[in-house]
């Protein structure tokens, strides 16, 4: 007997201890460096409008931008009308699904149209597909140069300049190698209207 309650006294202080350690010591450090060096991305990466300062998003998470005058992002299936960060998720409709081809065929036109792109020009996957979390917030560099001019005729703004924003939001592969160049279109977006975003 004797035995048992010295090894249930073990048990109990080394599921405190561990307790202690695993769900309030740890937890706290790693918040703690979080906001110590990383703030801005432990925070949510938040992204704040450029002239009343409030927050329009994350540049975590994709934004469905409509108009002529904006860069749009890729599809998304998050949510019954897409880009809802609380049902991330993708369409999980496979290669022989009828449905997924009609919707291709659907964008594929619809992309072609409202940025006059010929039928002898590909279409950037990324511009036509959405992404297995639903909410990518980047593009292609080649998705954002084929929407260049009509955002540039939207803005009445030289194509050039609007080519120079497109480089200088364009991110490269992480540490040189991993992923391919990228855009993230919220803070593209926020550039054209007129404020920087603070990671940039």
């Amino acid at each position: 007997m004797k035995k048992i309650i010295e090894l249930i006294k073990i048990s109990a202080l080394s599921t405190l201890l561990f307790t202690a350690v695993l769900c309030v010591l740890y937890p706290l450090a790693v918040f703690a460096m979080g906001q110590l060096f990383f703030p801005y991305k432990a925070n949510g990466s938040l992204v704040t409008h450029p002239v009343n300062n409030t927050i329009i998003g994350s540049a975590l998470i994709g934004e469905n931008f409509q108009g002529m005058q904006y860069f749009h992002p890729r599809p998304s299936a998050a949510g019954k009308t897409g880009y809802d960060a609380s049902h991330s998720a993708p369409s999980n409709l496979g290669p022989t699904s009828q449905k997924l081809m009609t919707d291709l065929q659907t964008r594929v036109s619809t992309y072609r149209q409202i940025n006059n792109v010929p039928s002898t020009i590909p279409i950037p996957a990324d511009a036509v597909t959405s992404s297995g979390s639903g909410l990518d917030p980047h593009i292609s560099v080649d998705n954002a140069l084929m929407q260049l001019s009509r955002v540039a005729k939207a803005r009445n703004m030289p194509e050039s300049a609007l080519k120079s924003l497109v480089t200088a939001h364009t991110k490269q592969p992480t540490f040189g190698f991993l992923g391919e160049p990228r855009v993230n279109v919220l803070l593209l977006n926020k550039a054209l209207d007129g404020g920087k975003a603070k990671n940039q």
